[in-house]
């Protein structure tokens, strides 16, 4: 039986001795990242700098809130706007391995420039079991590789601590709470952001076709959850198929993309069945997609596939 105080305690204390300097933190904002950056806090203080990157693939109004809780939790931190280079990086890139190893590599090397600037010889990452298992080795198939796992250069010129590797998101979560922490029950978001909710290339139009996708599906579940009439899924988001159909606007004809909503239950991201959302949500999802992108999407699905066979993510 996972017992979360005692990991802390146990986790500060082999913290305070393997840290000797300075630290930094790659803070996304997410369940992980916090539950890390507060336990090195809690360990080494002021010698952590928490470092959120904004990729240009974060969700609606994201950036904005990751800056307000890392002022919150007192933490010392930097916020590095790097949206034209990821996008720079990822053009003309389709494959999603590809994708994530691009991603994985251009955040270390902005995390090492960081560090260099600030004479740090730590970098703490969130990695949780379900990432490494999932990212392959000489032993197991390689699913998909997690930025922070596959996607990571082979030469890296900082130390890796990673304080939660062997648990999982459930485990983290019991954390959380023990912490008191703002993002306890806070649903999961991919390293890699939007760009692997896109299926194909993740250009800037595209990226706003989804991130304006995701909000709405985001904020019309949280609304039915509020109502009492659905279970909270345990992840819930929007992907753009950049195929074409036929439909129809008005009295014309137009021809564009489609919109797929997915919702999963799971417990520690290793199995997950898809959510049962009542077509009434799922109308008030469409109805609201095809009236804020109506120009860009004329078709919106829901995904009834569990893991296995899936993945959680499209990518």
């Amino acid at each position: 039986m996972f017992d979360a105080e005692k990991f802390i305690e146990k986790t500060v204390d082999q913290l305070q001795e393997k840290i000797k300097g300075k630290a930094l933190i790659a803070f996304s904002g997410g369940v992980d990242s916090t539950v890390c950056a507060a336990l090195v806090n809690n360990a080494i203080g002021d010698r952590l700098i928490a470092v959120h990157v904004d990729t240009g693939y974060m969700r609606k109004n994201e950036s904005i809130d990751v800056k307000k809780m890392m002022e919150e939790l007192g933490l010392n931190y930097r916020f590095i706007d790097a949206s034209k280079e990821f996008y720079a990086s990822l053009k003309n890139v389709e494959d999603p391995e590809e994708k994530r190893k691009i991603i994985g590599e251009k955040f270390i090397r902005l995390f090492e420039k960081t560090a260099k600037e600030e004479g740090i010889e730590y970098l703490v990452q969130g990695t949780i079991a379900p990432d490494w298992i999932e990212s392959g080795d000489e032993l197991r198939d390689t699913i998909k590789s997690h930025h922070n796992v596959g996607g990571l250069p082979e030469d890296i010129a900082v130390k890796l601590v990673e304080p939660l590797r062997d648990l999982y998101k459930d485990e983290v979560r019991k954390v959380a709470r023990v912490l008191k922490l703002p993002v306890s029950e806070r649903q999961p978001f991919p390293g890699p952001g939007l760009a692997i909710r896109i299926i194909g290339e993740a250009t800037p139009k595209r990226t706003e076709v989804i991130r304006e996708a995701c909000y709405i599906v985001e904020k019309e579940i949280e609304n039915a959850v509020k109502q009492g009439i659905i279970e909270k899924p345990w992840q819930y988001f929007a992907v753009l198929i950049p195929v074409k159909t036929v439909g129809v606007q008005g009295d014309k004809r137009v021809y564009g993309y489609t919109i797929a909503i997915r919702a999963v239950q799971s417990v520690d991201a290793m199995t997950c069945k898809y959510s049962h959302i009542p077509h009434e949500v799922l109308d008030n999802i469409s109805i609201k997609i095809a009236n804020a992108l109506g120009n860009e999407i004329n078709r919106i699905v829901y995904d009834v596939t569990n893991k296995p066979p899936g993945t959680v993510e499209w990518e």
